[in-house]
């Protein structure tokens, strides 16, 4: 974590933070907004008093890029001074008679004179961070295995928060290996591609389907009860159909399993059960 040992006056912050390329806000620990820059306003469709105050006019909201409510400020600031690590989130803002904005939301962890600040800084997403980052994997054009993480950590603390549960899937593509000995490993991304594809398309758009690496795929769906049977029983139905590669139909013969949380558990622990039933 960062230490700073000195921090400029208000009026110093505020012509600072004026002119940078990116938006810019300054949080506390508890999430409150003690500065943000005009900018950044203009990002999330505010203006800059309501992004101070934090007041929303009606018809505004802020969610994460699979449709789901993002965590509140607090519950952001939490998880990134738990971990000490910069946290970047993908924010659809939406406003009622305006197009939706994309952006992408980087948190940085602070320590100010002794006191926890968090700085989060604002950019389009023509800007490209996902990639940079290595948050989507580069093949499929989905979520890599970072993203994964920060959006199932989310999803267990909302189950935790609304008493609903949370289902993890894996994914394991056995057929990958032959495909590529036979042809080549340009056909194997192929299968990879397609598998990909029908996993996001197939399934409700609030669930996340991500590149977990390898031959390997993994799902993320919230729901109000349930012990996760029939969302894996669908992803094995999509992942398994068969795929024409090079004239011949190949069934990529998958393993599915899937562990269902209520949020007491944390992420790694959730990650870590349903690994080992993979791999047994």
């Amino acid at each position: 974590m960062r230490t700073v040992q000195t921090v400029p006056t208000r009026p110093v912050w505020d012509e600072l933070i004026a002119e940078l390329p990116v938006g810019v806000v300054l949080m506390d620990a508890a999430g409150t907004v003690l500065a943000g820059n005009r900018l950044a306003a203009d990002l999330v469709g505010l203006r800059q008093e309501e992004l101070l105050s934090g007041d929303r006019p009606e018809g505004w909201s802020a969610r994460d890029d699979s449709g789901a409510p993002l965590p509140s400020r607090a519950e952001i600031a939490d998880q990134v001074f738990r971990t000490g690590s910069v946290l970047t989130l993908p924010v659809v803002v939406v406003r009622t008679g305006a197009p939706h904005v994309q952006i992408w939301v980087e948190c940085h962890p602070l320590l100010v004179r002794g006191e926890q600040r968090l700085v989060a800084f604002l950019q389009p997403v023509h800007t490209d961070v996902p990639h940079s980052r290595g948050l989507v994997d580069p093949l499929t054009g989905l979520p890599g295995r970072a993203l994964l993480h920060d959006r199932l950590d989310q999803a267990l603390a909302r189950a935790r928060t609304h008493g609903t549960v949370v289902t993890l899937v894996l994914v394991d593509v056995h057929r990958l290996a032959a495909v590529n000995a036979e042809h080549g490993f340009q056909r194997g991304d192929e299968l990879l591609t397609v598998v990909g594809g029908r996993l996001r398309e197939g399934l409700r758009e609030d669930y996340t389907v991500a590149r977990y690496g390898g031959d390997e795929f993994a799902v993320i769906a919230e729901h109000s009860c349930g012990n996760g049977e029939a969302v894996a029983e669908r992803v094995r139905e999509l992942a398994g159909r068969a795929v024409r590669i090079a004239g011949t139909r190949v069934r990529p013969g998958v393993r599915v399993c899937w562990v269902t949380s209520d949020g007491a558990a944390p992420m790694h622990s959730v990650i870590a059960h349903v690994e080992e039933r993979l791999r047994s």
